[in-house]
């Protein structure tokens, strides 16, 4: 009995229980991580990916090139829109040249109008969907929790220090 009596109070003295369970955390980690550290290492990677992937995007060229292309960018809409109304202008201006324009568009292939509707459907979706990111800014990366210097309270062992102590919890 002289053991386990030295074993207890041993155990009671204030900081003997943490460092006990620090221990056997450790040697728990050895078999299977610790799941809260190994959540925080991938979000801490996962912030660590979104900054560098924001720091390549974040100053976007201002030179003539950019400028130019950007130019050319915005071509293809009012383009479509005009040559639309040309289409009309001109079909009343000569409809016989009209006419024998459109029988050439009647014998393109159905595979080619197809791939005509691909190209310009993928155009304006990556374009729509340029501007709809550009409207609203990324969230800032958060910074990962800190990890207390203290392990968290437990109630329960408080009340056990207090009983081993003979005070009231």
């Amino acid at each position: 009995m002289g053991l386990m009596t030295t074993l207890l109070r041993a155990l009671a003295r204030p900081g003997a229980l943490e460092g006990a369970g620090r221990t056997v955390a450790g040697v728990a980690e050895v078999f299977r991580p610790n799941a809260t550290r190994e959540l925080e290492l991938g979000h801490e990677a996962l912030v660590a990916a979104q900054s560098t992937a924001a720091a390549e995007f974040r100053h976007a060229g201002n030179g003539r090139f950019d400028a130019l292309v950007n130019g050319l960018n915005r071509l293809p809409r009012p383009m479509l829109a005009l040559g639309t109304l040309g289409l009309f202008v001109y079909a009343m201006a000569d409809p016989a040249g009209f006419t024998l324009r459109m029988q050439g568009l009647a014998a393109v292939p159905e595979p080619l109008w197809w791939l005509l509707g691909a190209i310009v459907a993928f155009y304006f979706g990556a374009r729509e969907t340029h501007y709809r990111r550009a409207l609203t800014d990324p969230p800032a990366p958060r910074a990962a929790p800190a990890t207390p210097a203290t392990p968290p309270r437990n109630p329960a062992l408080d009340d056990w220090r207090a009983a081993l102590a003979g005070q009231d919890p």
